[in-house]
């Protein structure tokens, strides 16, 4: 099977660093389209200190931050053509999934913190969400032991 389109899920942490890293190396290797996608979920980024800014601002600032983000991976990627850089605005998995529906995607990378027990059940796990409702296969890179 052959990828044409790859759409690449990114955080700010070194776990989505490595995971994008692997997903521009299988890109440049099938010559495949990539999407970089990072998804502000409003109800992790509201929440500011009292006398902080109000909460749209936050989303915003988020946003913003996003935006370096995909724009610097974009760059250290140096694939042609240039990576689609996607800013959602929701729940992680739902978004990550609607873009990959959406552009469509053929495959989709996630990095994985690699949590496992108690800890996965209270932080809950995007790479698991997505695989349960992608439409497509999914790549997730775990953490460096």
């Amino acid at each position: 099977m052959s990828f044409r389109k790859i759409l690449i899920a990114v955080d700010e942490s070194a776990f989505a660093a490595r995971a994008a890293d692997i997903g521009f190396d299988l890109a440049r290797s099938l010559g495949a389209e990539v999407a970089i996608i990072h998804v502000v979920d409003p109800s992790v980024v509201a929440y500011a200190p009292e006398g902080g800014p109000p909460a749209g601002e936050l989303v915003t600032l988020a946003q913003q931050d996003g935006k370096k983000l995909l724009a610097a991976l974009g760059q250290r990627a140096a694939l042609q053509p240039v990576p689609l850089e996607l800013i959602h605005v929701g729940k992680t998995v739902t978004e990550i999934v609607k873009a990959a529906k959406e552009w469509p995607a053929e495959l989709i990378v996630i990095g994985s913190h690699g949590r496992g027990g108690v800890e996965r059940l209270l932080l809950g796990s995007v790479a698991e969400g997505v695989m349960r409702h992608a439409v497509c296969p999914v790549l997730v890179v775990r953490a460096k032991e």
